[in-house]
């Protein structure tokens, strides 16, 4: 349907956008830790995605091609320049309404998500925020089903081991 006339292909492209675009930019946004950074991976996604669609190609699963997309511009951006996460801007639609506890924690996860190199951040954010099979993440990663295993093993240690304390001295009180 995006290779049709104008009329079709806008209405499909923006049926396709509605569908999916919160999660491609969660996706950019978690990655990237920068608002704006993230902003503009992901219309870059969109473009390249339409631009893409253009061609003589199938596209049997659409969500994982934007992923992969997203995922190239995410890379190819934080091989320019590192960010850090702002909290109040990473889980803004969720952060307000939650009890201060729960924010306490939530600020110490992303903190230990920061810490995580690139390579675990990635595989861990496309299994627990993405919801993405290890196999999905081992083909959208081009990495072996071990190697993904093993990273999101490794993301979730270091995750603990950097909470570890916090936890233990929030038990205590």
């Amino acid at each position: 349907m995006l290779r049709r006339g104008k009329p079709i292909s806008e209405q499909a492209f923006a049926e396709l956008y509605a569908r999916y675009s919160p999660r491609i930019f969660a996706y950019c946004r978690r990655i990237l830790g920068d608002y704006d950074r993230a902003q503009d991976a992901f219309q870059d996604t969109f473009v390249k995605f339409f631009n893409s669609a253009q061609q003589e190609r199938e596209m049997t699963n659409v969500p994982a091609y934007l992923l992969r997309i997203a995922r190239n511009l995410c890379l190819n951006m934080q091989r320019g320049q590192k960010g850090h996460v702002s909290l109040e801007e990473f889980h803004l639609p969720l952060y307000s309404d939650m009890p201060h506890e729960k924010k306490e924690l939530l600020e110490l996860i992303t903190k230990a998500m920061e810490q995580l190199p690139g390579d675990y951040k990635e595989a861990f954010v496309l299994r627990e925020y993405e919801g993405l099979s290890y196999q999905e993440i081992a083909d959208l990663t081009e990495t072996s089903l071990s190697s993904v295993k093993i990273r999101i093993f490794r993301a979730k240690q270091k995750i603990r081991e950097i909470l570890a304390p916090y936890v233990a001295d929030l038990s205590q009180h």
